[in-house]
């Protein structure tokens, strides 16, 4: 089980590496950027793939021989639901920034 949460941590590290660099864009103003949407996509799916690894565990609990599974259910019932607002709000923005981005690219060749 322990091998299983590091290997279902590895989204959660790669999506904080990812909004990193969304901030890094922000401070370089280049939030209207294709890099901006690639990373805010990998975030999204990273928090996707969280809220199935969190899915799994949640059954590899339920089916255990445990006297004591409530604690362990709603760690996982809240880190869903951080991942389900995260993805949310990540589909949101990619979608907000990439159509700036086509914009600004047809201004750009507008003469």
């Amino acid at each position: 089980f322990l091998a299983y949460a590091y290997i279902a941590s590895i989204p959660f590290f790669v999506a904080l590496y990812h909004g990193f660099k969304v901030l890094g864009c922000a401070g370089r103003n280049q939030v209207f950027s294709q890099a901006a949407v690639n990373a805010l996509r990998t975030i999204k799916l990273c928090a996707i793939a969280t809220i199935g690894f969190v899915a799994v565990g949640e059954i590899f609990i339920l089916l255990s021989d445990s006297d004591d599974r409530a604690g362990g259910v709603f760690l996982g019932v809240v880190i869903t639901f951080g991942s389900i607002v995260i993805a949310t709000a990540a589909a949101t923005f990619e979608q907000i920034l990439r159509n700036a981005v086509d914009l600004k690219s047809e201004n750009d060749l507008t003469v």
